[in-house]
């Protein structure tokens, strides 16, 4: 994966917690299981194949909802869609809560219109809004994005999406992750799995315009 010629972040980005801050790129690959019930099955693997996270959907659940777990099956974070909202807005809270007082941050569409992926990610702290903490951009055609810190030219993180026979006869998708030394990489993972989760509301709504114009009728919040 392509590397940065970005100097050393002066300070870790330690959103979720500093135990998830190495001092080199960390190489994660995440799988996600196409074909399962919850539709939100993921596994995040290191270079060994050691699991060190997994994200599984909520079933039966009035909205999108997405728990990230660590290996003893301990809540770390819990992810979900904010209802209503043009943006497709997303909401990560600490362990399995979703009051306000545990909220993270926070991570919409740059625009409602978009050629190429842009997310905008707010920390908690950030209530105005003005400028976006993080920023991800991308391609969901070239299968891939990079994560940025604020609107600089930091990188922060690089995603790419990995395609063969294999994943679609085995129903998975597979996406290899590169995090930068002194980053957050369970911040990193729920970053990734919010990203696919808007692009697949977004592919649902191509398939289906009628969805795509309700769902702006409900709502224009962000």
């Amino acid at each position: 994966m392509a590397q940065s010629s970005n100097p050393p972040l002066g300070n870790p980005v330690a959103i979720v917690s500093p135990q998830f801050c190495a001092p080199y790129p960390v190489d994660l690959t995440i799988v996600r299981k196409l074909l399962s019930i919850t539709e939100g099955d993921f596994t995040v693997t290191d270079v060994n194949g050691n699991v060190m996270f997994k994200i599984k959907g909520k079933v039966f659940s009035l909205r999108d909802r997405r728990v990230l777990l660590d290996t003893a099956g301990n809540p770390i974070l819990t992810l979900q869609q904010k209802i209503l909202t043009a943006h497709k807005r997303w909401q990560v809270y600490r362990g399995d809560s979703t009051d306000a007082k545990d909220l993270l941050f926070s991570a919409k569409k740059s625009s409602l219109i978009q050629f190429k992926t842009q997310l905008d990610v707010f920390l908690a702290a950030n209530t105005k809004e003005d400028v976006c903490d993080f920023k991800i951009k991308g391609s969901w055609f070239e299968r891939s994005c990079t994560i940025y810190l604020g609107i600089t030219s930091t990188i922060i993180a690089q995603m790419h999406r990995k395609h063969s026979v294999q994943s679609i006869v085995l129903g998975k998708d597979t996406f290899s992750v590169t995090v930068y030394p002194h980053v957050d990489y369970a911040f990193i993972v729920a970053l990734v799995v919010v990203l696919e989760e808007i692009n697949k509301n977004g592919k649902r709504n191509q398939t289906n315009p009628n969805r795509a114009l309700g769902n702006n009728q409900l709502g224009s919040a962000t």
